[in-house]
C-alpha cells in the first residue's frame, strides 16, 4: 500500500539539497548493509545542482557505498552529452567528474542518437538487465528524484505532449512543442514502480502550480505530476519556502 505524500517544507535550496543529501545517504546505507545494490534516478535542471555538489562532496560522498550504486537518467534533452542543455553534462559536470567512483555505476540516456526509438529501447533494455524484475513486471527503482516545473510537468512528461499517455513502453521520445525539441523520458510506468519518488521544487513561480497540484479540485488530472501515484512506494515532496508559500 502507498501511503499519502509527504511535505516537507524549508528556507532554502541549501536546507532541501542537504535534507534529500541525507535521505540518500540513509537509503543506500539501508541496501549496503543487506549486501544489496542500490538504484537512483536523476533529474536534469537548476534545481538538483545543489544536491549534486553535495552528494560529491567529502562529506556525503565518504558516507556513500558508490561501488554498489546504480545512477540513471529520468529524462534527457536530444542534444549532444556536451551541449549546455545537456543533463548529463550537468550531472557530470557536478557529481561524476567529483567522485570518480560513480561513474562506473553511471547509464546515460543516449538522446543525442538519430534513432530515439531504438535509443529508448535500449535504455529500457538497461534498466531491465541492472534491476531485473520478474517475467511480466516493470523494473523498480530504489529511488527517484523529480523536479516540477510551473506548468506541471515532471521529467520530460509535458502537458499536450505524447509521452504522459504511454502506459506500456519504459522509456520512450517525447516532442515538447513549446520548445520545439525532442526529450528523452521514463514512463509513469517505471517511475510509479519506484520505492521511493522525490521531488524537489524551488522558486515563487512554481507556487500556483504546487498548489493545484497537491489540492486538486474535482475532475480529471490537470497537471503531469499528478500522474506520480505508485501503487507501493512513496511520494516526497520537497519545497522551498518560496515554492510551498500557497500551501
Amino acid at each position: 500500500m502507498t501511503n499519502g505524500p509527504e511535505i516537507r517544507r524549508f528556507n532554502g535550496i541549501e536546507d532541501m539539497s542537504e535534507a534529500a543529501a541525507g535521505l540518500i545517504v540513509a537509503r543506500t546505507g539501508e541496501k549496503a548493509a543487506n549486501g544489496k545494490p542500490f538504484s537512483l534516478a536523476l533529474s536534469g535542471g537548476n534545481t538538483p545542482r545543489r544536491l549534486y555538489q553535495l552528494l560529491a562532496s567529502d562529506a556525503f560522498s565518504a558516507q556513500l557505498p558508490w561501488q554498489q550504486i546504480h545512477l540513471f537518467q529520468v529524462d534527457e534533452r536530444c542534444v549532444p552529452p556536451d551541449h549546455s542543455l545537456s543533463n548529463f553534462r550537468m550531472i557530470r559536470e557536478e557529481l561524476l567528474d567529483r567522485v570518480p567512483a560513480a561513474k562506473s555505476g553511471f547509464h546515460r540516456m543516449e538522446a543525442e542518437r538519430p534513432d530515439l526509438d531504438q535509443t529508448a529501447r535500449d535504455y529500457a533494455n538497461e534498466l531491465a538487465h541492472i534491476l531485473q524484475p520478474a517475467p511480466g513486471q516493470v523494473p523498480r527503482l530504489d529511488l527517484v528524484l523529480l523536479g516540477m516545473g510551473n506548468d506541471g510537468h515532471t521529467a520530460s512528461l509535458f502537458p499536450a505532449s505524447k509521452a504522459p499517455a504511454e502506459m506500456k513502453l519504459w522509456v520512450m521520445p517525447n516532442y515538447v512543442e513549446k520548445f520545439h525539441m525532442n526529450r528523452m523520458t521514463l514512463t509513469f510506468p517505471v517511475l510509479n514502480a519506484a520505492a521511493e519518488l522525490v521531488f524537489l521544487v524551488a522558486g515563487a513561480d512554481k507556487a500556483e502550480t504546487i498548489q493545484k497540484v497537491l489540492h486538486p479540485g474535482q475532475g480529471a488530472p490537470q497537471f503531469p505530476a499528478q500522474g506520480i501515484c505508485p501503487a507501493n512506494g512513496q511520494v516526497r515532496w520537497y519545497l522551498d519556502a518560496d515554492a510551498a508559500r500557497l500551501i
